[in-house]
């Protein structure tokens, strides 16, 4: 190829090459031949030459060979290099390159020219790519270019101060009374930039803020203007008036309106006229309306004005346009705390953007939906929340479900109506629920004592009905273990009595253990089921045995633990087997977590149990210990158990060596010893968020950290997560959190377990990534931990 090649040429030579490689071999000559003139002394191809390079780049070959002659061209007194020069500075310089400097000297000869173009390219590419030294040397300039008479310049001027302002944040006291005075321009564009101009210095410095509130007048002023003035053709947009410096000053009202009354009344009227005379039928006309509803809400403006500011938002709802609707529900979502009752009128309508196809709308309803749920509408609401959760998309229902089970346990108006909501939920999305639902539901089915017999009635059938859904079995198992005698009655008002025989309900049971879809904990909680059983029916003991004895050889080790276990209770302490497996008592449920047994006025104590040495001899226990141990090893739960009189009245009181010695050789030499809860400690609070950690040892080079998570500000917090990194030497295994949002005032909150292994004994570490949603806006922070409470430096 030639060297005189133009550019159109060398673009039609690029685009007909056939393969990548034949485009690389046109491209290299090129830039060789570019090369080669650039040395030349005397090159009147300059700025041809350096378009074709600048094309070059923009296909994303390397092009910084051009710098250089970016900087001679824009020395240039010709104004067709020069605008090329300019051209070229802006694309292939930035603030990081040395050659950046060069040009200063350049930009402030040009800045001032007797030509107003030479200027707008100085100015332009000031704008674009000035580092903060430039900026600090040339900001008087940009400030005298301010208050010159040429609008075009002026225009030019107040956006490149943007940047400045940006840059260097101390400048912006020198703009600012320059940028006042443009408010008072007829041209639209200088309006605009100065408009752009004031926004940026109000939201960087409070003093500038407070001095430019005495404007509000004059942007009201200009404001009613806009939205009263006749037909322009320069200006108008599908029948709007400069809809974007409309939108540019409402932006501004909103920053001088907020926390400030004096400032809010003056521009009630205004905004109240902007929402009344904007036709909505416009994509631009939304537009204007969407940063007047945004204004309104965000300054003390009147009650009736945010009610319709509320109404607008309502009609947005109903647009054909889904992204209207969407930005809609997120401003929704905002005040729906503040304006409860004036978002509940639309309820039907946000209803309905459920079933819309757009999955991103279906999460924003889901959202706004669940923050509408209160006593009055418990009813209605959850009938469509329930409809929904049965044909949502499989990543909603986790949300769903969570959001329904809060609001259930919320605003139930009535035991069996919220026992039977969460089951239609447990058998609609039994798989998607979080881990505490089961634990819950229990405790609520426990406490609802009437309700016992139509309880295990109907999870006996939905068992039948349904062995996939793994929290319903585990409940319904639960359920069937402490109640299966109520079931075999068959006497229930509630519902329709039916027939069940022992063999059924064991055969049920059965299926359970035997099914490849239950986990390991679902055939737990069937086997303690079974287990329980055994002191609940007459003719099936033997078969009871016989299924227990059966997985005493069972391949995961905790089934196989308890089998052993419980053939241990039928052989050697048969005569305590109905003291131990009568019953549950009524669980209660104290912040902020649950206790088992019945309430004291002293805090009942964890209880943990550490292995002893073989050989040691145990001590003698009191028989709450004795009986605390036993209920925990055969009750499958997690939790300590306060025992009283009345919760085992078959069990032995006397506190001898050889009961004690018995009770303990089940345990398999395992002695209760009591220890003090590990330390909680703060780690994070900002926004409303609190993160608390606590730590506990597992081994000496294991370590388990829970961080738990709290939202006590007044709306919800959704989109919550946690990342961790520890150094490469550390073994990091995070579980599956309890949940992904933080309802308002605390009503709940989130955990999350860490796992950490630390063999090599360093110095332990761990930074913390939390990410959120709060009223639309996302937040990341990140917390370093260097200090884990209640563990010795030995360790870790």
């Amino acid at each position: 190829m030639s060297p005189s090649v133009p550019l159109q040429e060398m673009i039609r030579a690029i685009r007909s090459a056939r393969t990548q490689c034949e485009e690389r071999g046109v491209i290299q000559r090129e830039c060789a031949a570019i090369r080669a003139q650039f040395r030349q002394s005397d090159n009147g191809g300059r700025s041809h030459n350096l378009a074709k390079l600048l094309y070059v780049h923009m296909l994303g070959y390397p092009a910084h060979f051009g710098q250089m002659e970016c900087v001679r061209m824009i020395a240039s007194p010709r104004y067709s290099e020069k605008r090329v020069g300019y051209l070229g500075a802006m694309m292939l310089l930035d603030e990081k390159q040395d050659a950046s400097l060069l040009i200063t000297n350049s930009i402030k000869n040009d800045l001032s020219h007797s030509n107003q173009y030479v200027q707008s390219l100085a100015l332009c590419t000031l704008a674009c790519m000035g580092s903060a030294e430039m900026c600090r040397d040339l900001a008087p300039e940009i400030d005298r270019l301010l208050r010159a008479s040429n609008s075009y310049i002026k225009k030019k001027a107040a956006l490149c101060a943007v940047h400045i302002v940006r840059k260097v944040q101390d400048l912006g006291e020198l703009f600012a009374p320059a940028a006042r005075s443009l408010l008072a321009e007829k041209n639209h564009g200088v309006l605009h930039g100065a408009v752009v101009l004031i926004t940026e210095l109000c939201e960087r410095n409070p003093e500038t803020l407070e001095r430019f509130r005495k404007t509000v007048p004059d942007l009201v002023q200009i404001m009613k203007g806009l939205v009263i003035s006749g037909y322009s053709p320069e200006h108008d947009v599908a029948g709007i008036s400069d809809p974007f410096l409309q939108v540019r000053i409402l932006r501004l009202l909103r920053i001088l309106g907020r926390n400030n009354e004096a400032a809010s009344d003056a521009m009630n009227d205004l905004l109240a006229q902007v929402a009344t005379n904007t036709d909505s039928t416009k994509t631009v006309g939304n537009a204007v309306l969407y940063e007047t509803v945004l204004t309104v809400l965000d300054i003390k403006s009147e009650s009736g004005l945010r009610v319709l500011a509320v109404n607008i938002l309502g009609r947005f709802l109903l647009n054909n346009d889904r992204n209207i609707r969407y930005i809609a529900m997120i401003s929704l979502q905002k005040i729906v705390g503040t304006d409860h009752n004036a978002v509940q009128r639309h309820r039907g309508t946000i209803v309905d953007c459920l079933k819309d196809q757009d999955a991103s709308v279906k999460r924003r309803a889901l959202d706004l939906s669940l923050a509408l749920v209160s006593a009055s509408n418990i009813r209605s609401m959850m009938k469509e929340l329930l409809l929904f959760l049965s044909s949502c998309p499989p990543e909603l229902r986790a949300q769903a479900a969570s959001g329904i089970f809060i609001a259930a346990d919320r605003y139930a108006p009535s035991q069996r109506w919220h026992i039977d909501t969460i089951l239609h939920v447990l058998t609609t999305a039994g798989g998607d629920v979080r881990d505490e639902t089961v634990p819950n539901l229990i405790q609520l089915i426990t406490n609802a004592s009437e309700l016992h017999c139509y309880t295990v009635h109907k999870l006996y059938r939905a068992l039948l009905t349904d062995i996939s859904q793994q929290s319903l079995v585990q409940v319904a198992c639960w359920c069937i273990g402490e109640y299966g005698d109520l079931l075999l009655r068959g006497e229930c008002q509630e519902t329709e009595p039916v027939q069940v025989s022992e063999d059924d309900v064991l055969d049920a049971l059965e299926t359970v253990l035997q099914s490849h879809m239950s986990s390991p904990a679902t055939r737990g909680f069937a086997l303690t089921a079974t287990m329980k059983l055994s002191t609940r029916i007459t003719d099936n003991v033997d078969r009871i045995r016989s299924i227990v004895s059966i997985y005493g050889s069972c391949i995961d080790v905790e089934l196989q633990q308890r089998a052993v276990e419980y053939n241990a209770l039928f052989k050697k302490y048969d005569h305590m087997r109905a003291a131990v497996l009568e019953r549950m008592p009524v669980i209660e449920k104290n912040s902020p977590g649950h206790t088992n047994g019945e309430s004291t006025e002293e805090p009942i104590k964890d209880i943990q149990l550490a292995k002893v040495k073989q050989g040691e001899p145990l001590l003698p226990q009191q028989p709450a210990n004795q009986v605390c141990d036993l209920l925990d090893l055969l009750g499958g739960s997690e939790e300590a158990v306060q025992p009283s009189p009345a919760a085992a009245p078959g069990l032995p009181t006397n506190t001898t060596s050889t009961a004690g010695g018995d009770l303990l050789d089940l345990l398999g030499g395992l002695e209760p010893v009591p220890l003090t809860p590990a330390p909680t400690v703060p780690v994070y609070e900002k926004n409303g968020v609190t993160l608390t950690l606590s730590c506990e040892k597992q081994s000496d080079s294991g370590l388990t950290v829970t961080l738990t998570a709290s939202n006590s500000t007044d709306s919800d917090i959704s989109s919550f997560t946690l990342q961790a990194a520890v150094p490469k030497s550390v073994q990091l295994h995070m579980k599956a959190p309890s949940g992904d949002s933080l309802p308002a005032r605390g009503a709940a909150k989130v955990t999350q377990m860490v796992v950490l292994n630390n063999p090599n004994k360093v110095n332990l570490k761990m930074r913390v990534r939390v990410s959120y949603s709060s009223q639309g806006s996302a937040f990341q922070d990140t917390v370093q931990i260097d200090s884990f409470p209640g563990l010795s430096a030995a360790g870790h």
